[in-house]
Formats: C-alpha cells, structure tokens, sequence
C-alpha cells in the first residue's frame, strides 16, 4: 500500500502529540497514513455506487419519519415539504431521485460530478447546497468568507465575462449568496 501524503499541520500535530504523548512518532504516521487511505477507499467507494430506487425510497420514508408512499402522502410534513411543487409520480423513479436530493442529501453516485452546472463536485442545477458549492463550512464561515466565496465564483460566472460568463449559472450562485448570507 503506497504511502498518503499527509498534511503539514497533520504532520505538526503528529510532532506535538509524540512529544508529549511520548509516542512514536512513526507509529503516528501509520495511523495517519491508514486513516487517509481508507477515507479514500470509502469516498471513492460511495462516490461510484448507484443507490437502487428502493433505497432511495426507503431514505425518503426514513427521513419523513413514514413506512411506505400511502404514508408519505398522507404525511402532514411531507406535504407541507412538497407544497408548490409540481404534481409528482411516484411511479417514476425521477420523482424519487428528486425527493432524495431535496431531502435526504447528495446521492452517492452524484458526488464530485464535473460538467456544465458543476461547481466544487456538486451540480447547482440538480441541488441547493451553497455551503458545498461555495466550498465552506458553515459552522465557521464568517460572513467575510462568504463574500469572498461568492465574489470568486462571480468572477467567473458573471454574464459579463466573455469568456466563462454564464447567466443561468450565476444566477444559481446568486440565489445561493442570498440563501447563506441571510443568516449573518
């Protein structure tokens, strides 16, 4: 198993607990170097498996708290969820997708696309996850980092660049900056 490269402030921190842990600091690096592997081996794992429909129900049910459609329907959350959307076919398994990416998250095979729409793995077009897109995380973003996200990604996508201007895509972006920023 090839060697990870392992991050300088993981390899300071390594340096800080072998001193006072009075621990090999080789055996930290093992630890290190495993722990990296194997989240790789994992994100790439999840990141290439299609989940099956029925799994996407089941997600669907589990985050509405039901067991089955009859009771998704009748739900007073989910239909107060879904108000204002389109009239929606559960036959289809479109209808299911959507609800799983709406509700539930990003489906695995989803993760890190790259294409038109595709900003930092996540396509704006298909899921509202700003935070993703503008590459933060919220539990520490300052409102500066915010507008420093959104200010770079405008750079690019505003529709007066001529050569990667994109009003469709800007305006995901803009509604997204409006979305986060809100909450400062």
């Amino acid at each position: 198993m090839a060697t990870a490269v392992i991050n300088p402030r993981v390899k300071d921190e390594i340096a800080r607990l072998s001193q006072s842990q009075n621990v090999d600091p080789k055996v930290l690096e093992q630890f290190a170097n495993f722990v990296i592997q194997e989240n790789y081996i994992l994100k790439n794992k999840r990141s290439t498996q299609e989940l099956s429909i029925s799994a996407v129900k089941q997600a669907v049910y589990h985050y509405f708290k039901v067991k089955n459609t009859q009771e998704l329907k009748k739900s007073g959350l989910f239909r107060m969820s879904t108000d204002g959307m389109d009239t929606l076919d559960f036959r289809l398994a479109s209808t299911w997708k959507m609800l799983y990416r709406k509700f539930v998250g990003v489906l695995p095979n989803e993760k890190n696309q790259e294409g038109y729409g595709c900003i930092n793995g996540i396509n704006i077009f298909d899921y509202f996850k700003p935070w993703r897109v503008f590459g933060l995380n919220p539990k520490i973003a300052t409102k500066e980092d915010i507008k420093k996200a959104y200010y770079n990604l405008a750079k690019i996508y505003h529709p007066d660049n001529p050569t990667t201007g994109d009003r469709k895509i800007f305006e995901q972006i803009d509604i997204m900056y409006q979305s986060i920023i809100e909450v400062f």
